[in-house]
């Protein structure tokens, strides 16, 4: 056997008796890094995890691909959505400090919103679903960004949101009708996730003259975390007013559509 593959059939015990680099094929790797096969693959194609080196049918990973999924693994305890990972990670890359780096919330902020994946065959989601989880029903969820097909697996991106869906149709909602929504509210609140970032970029990042230093970064960052749960009422406050807006009107029609006729009316 030769140098690489002695190392390769090292791979998870340690390095080659020769201290070449190890590798790792994508099982061993998943079970050095400790996750699913499932989600480093979803990770590689988020591209937050480089592609391996092919060998003839086998594709081969490094150590360097086992440090970046344990430096995943952290940001995500520390709280870093998966958005913000990738962002940081591809400052990473221009030549900027990962350990600097993770101290500007304002490269990576802390998660607004749960995305926890979970996986699911299609006959638990058709239990879920029953004849409503149809093909295009999965389709129009793969559009929307919330179910990624891999084979005979499915992964929804949000358990919150996987959970919710699955009351609204429990309650008599048409899955449709639930995914027809979101397209709406994927939109609205874009505009409103938009109009939010403009006023801090325009009035806090754009009004520092030139590149901010390490100190002024720091301070934005605070400002910025002080401001979240700020951010959050201002949109929980508004939809709650248009909430209240619609179900009066609603409420009203109903009551005139329900009032008995008065005799001889």
């Amino acid at each position: 056997m030769d140098a690489a593959g002695r190392t390769r059939e090292n791979a998870v015990g340690g390095a080659g008796d020769d201290g070449a680099e190890r590798e790792y094929r994508v099982e061993e790797l998943a079970a050095a890094a400790g996750v699913p096969v499932r989600t480093l693959r979803y990770y590689q194609e988020r591209r937050l995890l480089p592609p391996p080196v092919r060998r003839g049918r086998t594709a081969w990973y490094s150590a360097a691909h086992l440090d970046r999924l344990r430096l995943i693994g952290e940001l995500i305890e520390r709280g870093y959505r998966l958005d913000g990972i990738e962002e940081l990670l591809a400052a990473a890359g221009q030549g900027r400090d990962v350990t600097e780096l993770l101290g500007l919330e304002w490269a990576a902020s802390a998660p607004w919103a749960e995305q926890t994946p979970v996986e699911l065959r299609p006959d638990e989601l058709a239990e879920l679903f029953g004849d409503q989880f149809t093909e295009e029903a999965v389709a129009e969820a793969v559009e929307l960004g919330y179910l990624v097909v891999d084979g005979d697996r499915l992964l929804h991106t949000s358990r919150r949101l996987l959970d919710a869906t699955v009351e609204l149709v429990r309650a008599g909602i048409p899955l449709r009708a639930v995914l027809a929504v979101s397209w709406e509210l994927e939109a609205a609140y874009d505009r409103m996730a938009f109009a939010f970032v403009q006023l801090a970029r325009t009035h806090l990042l754009d009004a520092v003259p030139g590149p901010p230093s390490p100190d002024g970064l720091d301070r934005l960052a605070a400002v910025v975390d002080r401001l979240r749960p700020v951010v959050r009422t201002v949109a929980d406050e508004h939809f709650g007013r248009a909430m209240d807006r619609r179900i009066g009107r609603d409420v009203t029609e109903l009551k005139a559509r329900l009032r008995p006729p008065r005799p001889g009316g």
